[in-house]
């Protein structure tokens, strides 16, 4: 009798065939090529890090030079709507009925007088025309305003008499003549605070 290996080798043997019997054979195997250094893939690694740290200092420069440009701009922007602003004001100025009437006083124009109306139908005058003279003009400015009693008090007048002198022969101011007074003979007058 034979083992139970041998039994199922041949039986196995036939349904296998020579190919995979010749293949299941051992051989040389031809050794394997050594592998590739690691330089070319580290100087990769580099050069892509080199190139992303240029890169965003680039970066960083132009937005940089981006935001002084929009400094300088808004500046400029600013400038321009204060300049626009004082022209309006000025323009404003200008347009001030107040002072086109005045210019147009010193220009010589006057306030016209009464007109007269053409009625076209009939080809009658109506109304009573009247020339323009300068007595018809308008005051422009506007008078000025009264001041209160308070503000504008009436001077209260003091005669002041100064004694000249000690012992009997002292007198006043007016005991001299007009020529030697130094007030000149007239009374002094001063304003109550």
């Amino acid at each position: 009798m034979s083992s139970p290996a041998t039994q199922l080798r041949t039986r196995i043997a036939p349904l296998i065939g020579s190919p995979a019997v010749e293949k299941a054979r051992l051989r040389v195997v031809p050794r394997r090529a050594p592998q590739r250094t690691r330089v070319p893939f580290v100087f990769l690694v580099t050069l892509v890090l080199l190139g992303g740290v240029v890169g965003l200092l680039l970066f960083n420069t132009s937005m940089q030079q981006a935001a002084f440009a929009t400094t300088a701009l808004e500046d400029q922007a600013a400038t321009l709507a204060a300049r626009q602003q004082t022209l309006e004001m000025e323009i404003d100025t200008l347009r001030d009925p107040q002072r086109l009437a005045e210019r147009a006083q010193q220009m010589g124009m006057v306030v016209s007088g009464t007109p007269a109306y053409l009625d076209l139908e009939t080809h009658r005058v109506l109304g009573e025309p009247s020339p323009a003279t300068a007595e018809q003009g308008l005051r422009l400015l506007p008078r000025p305003e009264a001041k209160p009693a308070v503000l504008d008090p009436e001077p209260i007048v003091e005669e002041v008499r100064q004694v000249i002198g000690d012992g009997p022969t002292a007198g006043s101011l007016d005991d001299l003549p007009d020529a030697e007074s130094p007030l000149g003979g007239r009374p002094v007058t001063r304003d109550r605070d």
